[in-house]
C-alpha cells in the first residue's frame, strides 16, 4: 500500500532555538495533542537527542495503544526526526523543520505513514485516520499559538 504525506506549517514570533527547545521536549506531544487522543509519555523525561528511545500511551476511537518513537535525526536547531519503532502505524515518519524568518520562526512538520491491513487500512485512512489526523494537527497548531506566542497587549 502506499505511503500518505502530510505536511502543516505555523509562524511563530519566537527565536528558533527556542522553539525548538519547546518541541524537542519529550513531552511535548501530551502538552499539544488533542484531549480525545489521551497521549502521555511513559518514558522518564529526558532530554532528546539522536538515538533516544520515546515511549507513549495514547486513546484511538477508545482503544488504548502503545506507540514507541526512535529519534533517527537530531540537528538543533534546526530540525529533528523522530519515528515509530512500535506502534498502531506500518510506518510514521514525523519530520520537524525550524526555519528563521521575519523576526520568528516557521514550524514545518511532515509526517508520512502507511497503516497495516492492505485495502482495509486505505478504507480506514479515507475515512477515519485522515480526518482525525486534519483535527489533530489543527488543535496542535492551536495549542502552539496559545503556548508559544506573546499574549496581546492590553489596553494603556
Amino acid at each position: 500500500m502506499p505511503d500518505h504525506v502530510l505536511e502543516w506549517r505555523v509562524w511563530l514570533p519566537r527565536p528558533r532555538v527556542e522553539v525548538f527547545a519547546f518541541f524537542a521536549d519529550p513531552a511535548a506531544p501530551e502538552r499539544l495533542a488533542p484531549p480525545w487522543l489521551a497521549v502521555r509519555l511513559l518514558s522518564p523525561a529526558a532530554s532528546l537527542a539522536a538515538g533516544a528511545v520515546l515511549d507513549y500511551r495514547l486513546r484511538w476511537l477508545g482503544i488504548p495503544l502503545r506507540w514507541r518513537s526512535y529519534v533517527r535525526e537530531y540537528d538543533p536547531p534546526a530540525r529533528f526526526v523522530d519515528v515509530q519503532v512500535q506502534g498502531p502505524c506500518d510506518r510514521w515518519e514525523h519530520r520537524h523543520l525550524f526555519v528563521e524568518e521575519g523576526g520568528g520562526t516557521w514550524v514545518e512538520d511532515r509526517v508520512t505513514y502507511r497503516l497495516p491491513l492492505g485495502p482495509l487500512g486505505a478504507l480506514v485512512e479515507r475515512l477515519v485516520v485522515r480526518r482525525q489526523l486534519a483535527a489533530a494537527w489543527e488543535h496542535r497548531r492551536h495549542r502552539i499559538a496559545a503556548l508559544l506566542a506573546p499574549p496581546l497587549p492590553g489596553p494603556p
